[in-house]
């Protein structure tokens, strides 16, 4: 949104004065609290040293261990997502604008708008921030020498799908409509000696969790090699285990193939209706923070005040924020294992990916007593365009759990569609993607030992050997997925 534009800069200069000026107090806390705000300060070699100094102490417990040694990770991980110095940079950008000005560049790097680090005093910018650029700056983008291709899911546009599903849902008084059925193949190729050859690389992969009303019929169809071990259907991160030993010069492949349905979700939702929620046992966890990246900051609590203001009704403050969080771009986003707190960091940078948006609502939500969870997976359409997304649900009474979307946002209703259309995300879903998980940083089946490449997420893979974690760098992943008419699906 453009005010959080304006505030990027100045926000992001005082956190990082907020940041230097509480290493000192995280030090009483905990030598691992007290690196992670130097790394976030940019201050690496200090950082590296005292890890190094804390490693050395007697006594000190594995899980402490473990927390000093994933800071030292995270720092690799960052230097491999922020790979360009300021010439890299401006050849990126110019490579779309060739007769950029460094005027220009100067200028939308002070705006905050190509993303950036100073690590021990060395300006590095993230990798996908050029390209971030024509999607944060109408100013640049209007420079391009040539327009970027649509690369959008057909169900962020309002469509056919959106409306049967409304119709066939207010028709039949059901919230689950148009169901889908589909086939689809997960692929993880390890790149060749990544894993010294006779190495047994275990690997998990992304797998649909069995949800009534949303999703069912879940099962395996194939993997390769044979015999995947699928998680339990109570698994909030579900996945499908496989092993195979790694070969000389050969890249190591991974796949399962499943089958389930799909539904369509749409709520008729009556604010007139909406009462607020009372927070049960069961519905507390939903309310709470759960640190590191569902805090109630001071900052997040000033900008709920701004867009709540004084309305009471928790449907009314729901669509409030969606329609705020809607508002801050999408921009390409760096590993969410190197950022130190996704809502906080959403909120500041004035952009964020399908998670980041939707970890910062279900925050804001919280932070407003109303109940809000994770969700993620996979999303495809009926042609060619498919990615892993992000979204999740919250609680209104009387109608329970519902999904939001607020990536795919607010739609636009066309002259003669229902107004009501314009919230189809807050409160429908289409039955175009498929749930892996129902919450987030959740543990892996069987467990993972070593440090997870993603620890928020499971949608692309993990995979380890006995040497560590095979981090993203060292494989790639692919899906493929077809549409099935009732007659070639293989749970009849």
């Amino acid at each position: 949104m453009s005010s959080l534009r304006r505030r990027r800069l100045s926000l992001a200069t005082a956190l990082a004065c907020l940041l230097v000026a509480g290493i000192a107090s995280a030090a009483a806390t905990s030598p691992a609290q007290h690196a992670t705000a130097l790394i976030d300060a940019g201050q690496f070699s200090s950082a590296e040293a005292d890890i190094t100094k804390a490693l050395a102490q007697p006594g000190l417990s594995a899980e402490a261990r473990d927390a000093l040694l994933f800071q030292r990770e995270r720092m690799r991980r960052i230097l491999i997502d922020f790979t360009l110095d300021t010439d890299a940079a401006k050849a990126k950008v110019r490579k779309q604008i060739p007769d950029l000005t460094d005027a220009e560049f100067a200028r939308w790097d002070s705006q905050g708008l190509i993303e950036r680090q100073v690590i021990d005093g060395r300006t590095l910018y993230f990798k996908r921030a050029p390209n971030n650029l024509f999607l944060l700056s109408k100013e640049a983008a209007a420079r391009r020498a040539h327009p970027a291709p649509a690369n959008d899911d057909p169900m962020e546009t309002l469509n056919d799908h959106h409306r049967a599903a409304r119709r066939e849902a207010l028709a039949t008084q059901r919230s689950s409509v148009t169901p889908n059925h589909v086939r689809v193949t997960e692929t993880v190729t390890v790149n060749a000696d990544a894993v010294p050859a006779g190495e047994t690389i275990r690997a998990w992969l992304p797998f649909p969790r069995e949800l009534p009303g949303q999703q069912e019929g879940v099962h395996l169809v194939d993997s390769q090699p044979s015999g995947a071990k699928v998680a339990p259907a109570e698994t909030m991160q579900r996945t499908a285990y496989l092993e195979k030993k790694a070969e000389a010069g050969k890249t190591t492949t991974f796949a399962v193939t499943y089958e389930l349905t799909i539904y369509a979700q749409y709520h008729d939702l009556d604010a007139s209706k909406v009462t607020r929620t009372k927070i049960t046992p069961e519905l507390a966890p939903f309310v709470a923070e759960r640190a590191p990246h569902i805090v109630f900051t001071d900052d997040l609590r000033a900008f709920s005040r701004k867009v709540v203001g004084t309305e009471s009704n928790p449907y009314r403050i729901a669509q409030k924020l969606f329609a705020a969080v809607d508002q801050i771009p999408w921009a390409g986003a760096r590993e969410y294992s190197t950022i130190s707190n996704l809502s906080d960091y959403t909120l500041h940078a004035g952009h964020g990916d399908c998670g980041e948006q939707t970890m910062l609502l279900i925050t804001l939500l919280r932070l407003n007593g109303i109940p809000a969870r994770w969700q993620s997976g996979f999303i495809f359409s009926d042609g060619k365009y498919n990615n892993i997304h992000d979204w999740g649900q919250l609680y209104l009474a009387p109608y329970g759990w519902v999904p939001m979307d607020v990536t795919f946002g607010q739609l636009h209703p066309a002259q003669g569609d229902d107004p009501a259309l314009q919230w189809f995300y807050l409160g429908g879903l289409d039955a175009y993607r498929i749930a892996f998980n129902s919450d987030f940083s959740q543990p892996l089946v069987p467990a993972k030992q070593f440090f997870r490449s993603e620890t928020v997420d499971s949608q692309r893979g993990e995979l380890e050997w006995r040497g560590g974690n095979v981090y993203f760098d060292k494989w790639d992943y692919d899906f493929t997925w077809q549409l099935l008419p009732a007659s070639e699906r293989t749970d009849r």
